[in-house]
């Protein structure tokens, strides 16, 4: 069973592009705010297995599912890169963003103490997400 679609101008291509990117953006924040406020569970959260498994599944279904999901996942990343997270550059955003309020450069044993705490979270959140791939797939 083929699927037909019919081609865009650049103009609508662009237009919808946009439009699709931001509603991305929008899951993506709202996905990390469920999970933060516990509405979803965390083993719904996949590792790099399951992004695989995902994106072996895409590119045998057909070759558009498997670049809309490659956009899909770097969406994704680009937004929780922006997260206020010490670690993230969304991290280092707001440590300017507190230095112009405070007028003065945050102490070093302060930025040390975030940048701590932001890799801890990182790192406890990779680890569950490889948990879970490996309880899922093994």
């Amino acid at each position: 069973k083929f699927i037909e679609t019919r081609p865009k101008g650049f103009i609508d291509a662009s237009a919808q592009s946009f439009v699709r990117t931001w509603e991305t953006m929008v899951k993506t924040v709202d996905g990390f705010r469920k999970l933060v406020m516990a509405e979803v569970s965390f083993k719904t959260i996949g590792g790099p297995l399951a992004i695989g498994k995902v994106a072996s599944d895409s590119f045998n279904t057909s070759l558009s599912y498997f670049f809309q999901l490659m956009a899909l996942i770097s969406v994704n990343l680009g937004v929780i890169n922006l997260f206020p997270i010490p670690v993230l550059d969304g991290g280092h955003i707001m440590f300017i963003f507190l230095e112009i309020i405070n007028r003065g450069p945050i102490s070093r044993r302060k930025m040390e103490i975030a940048q701590q705490v932001g890799l801890s979270l990182l790192l406890m959140l990779m680890v569950g997400a490889i948990f879970n791939d490996f309880s899922r797939f093994f």
